[in-house]
């Protein structure tokens, strides 16, 4: 007679893994990294070099000599949170800086609430703003020889003299931006200054493909940063595809609001997340004292996910169906 063997769910695996999400996550920011490499030179890949260095050793040593855990560096999370850090920051950084981000990034950020799926925050962005405002000047200058995106006019002023972004720009221009001032060309393929993964535009969209395409993330994050910015931007005066190619709106879209640890468990709370993202970013970029409110943004609601997690949480199996015969 054959038994029926029944075990505990999942009685299916789906072939997923950390490792393997993150992984994905790595080979998704690659083609961005090579753009930024092309436009800032060696300096890029040195500054992405220390973060990346900085974040491994300094989660090794927590976990080793604090926590007393065996490594846990192999599945890619820290690698992440470097290469992140490394593209929130100025390609010409001084590199104690970038350490001392990583540092914070990955002891702050991460390791002090016990380490993936602990965290609170994006841990990258914990380093960011940390780094911000310590040290303003050094995370707002720029190189002064990098193409622009700007009219010709811009651009000469912009890279003889200070170097300025085209986020900073924008926001110091008083008229209503036009298309006809900028190459959106050159913004999409990272002619234009800012942080590392501000620049490329066509890039990190080519690292949203594959991470869609592989099912690391789903659309709805996404799609609801891009679709709430870009809709906000045209109720603010402003103009949508320079909001969304300027600063760092596609790159916090991609790669950091989708983080699994720091975003909502379902599609509904997901979209709330990203719509606000969008909204609170179009904010501050018109109506704070800095120019770009990504970072703001996200780690603001990051602290809302356990919220909207508690009320836009799934059904219970057969909850329906059961209702439905009462």
């Amino acid at each position: 007679m054959n038994k029926l063997t029944v075990s505990l769910s999942p009685h299916i695996h789906s072939g997923g893994s950390i490792d393997r999400c993150m992984w994905n996550v790595v080979i998704a920011m690659i083609p961005a990294l090579g753009v930024a490499i092309y436009t800032f030179g060696l300096p890029a890949l040195y500054v992405t070099l220390i973060s990346v260095a900085t974040c491994l050793l300094t989660e090794w040593a927590i976990t080793r000599y604090m926590l007393r855990r065996p490594s846990t560096i192999s599945n890619g999370s820290a690698l992440i949170t470097g290469m992140l850090l490394a593209f929130n920051l100025p390609s010409i950084l001084p590199w104690w800086m970038v350490v001392i981000g990583g540092v914070v990034a990955i002891g702050i950020g991460k390791m002090s609430f016990g380490g993936l799926g602990g965290n609170i925050w994006n841990p990258a962005l914990v380093g960011r703003v940390f780094l911000l405002l310590s040290f303003p000047a050094a995370m707002t200058t720029w190189p002064a020889d990098v193409p622009s995106a700007f009219d010709a006019t811009s651009k000469a002023t912009a890279n003889a003299s200070t170097g300025a972004t085209l986020l900073t720009h924008l926001n110091d221009t008083k008229a209503a931006p036009s298309l006809a001032d900028y190459d959106l060309l050159d913004m999409a393929i990272g002619h234009m200054n800012g942080s590392l993964g501000e620049v490329g535009g066509i890039a990190i969209l080519i690292g949203l493909v594959y991470l869609l395409a592989t099912k690391t993330i789903t659309w709805h994050i996404p799609v609801s940063v891009l679709g709430s910015a870009a809709l906000f931007s045209w109720a603010f005066g402003g103009n949508p595809l320079l909001d969304i190619f300027a600063g760092g709106l596609l790159l916090g879209a991609v790669f950091m609001a989708t983080d699994y640890v720091t975003s909502p468990m379902t599609h509904k709370g997901q979209l709330i997340f990203g719509f606000m993202i969008g909204f609170i970013t179009i904010i501050i970029r018109r109506f704070g004292a800095y120019p770009e409110g990504m970072s703001f943004a996200i780690l603001l609601m990051n602290s809302f996910v356990p919220l909207i997690n508690r009320y836009c949480h799934p059904s219970v199996f057969g909850a329906k169906e059961r209702r439905a015969m009462a």
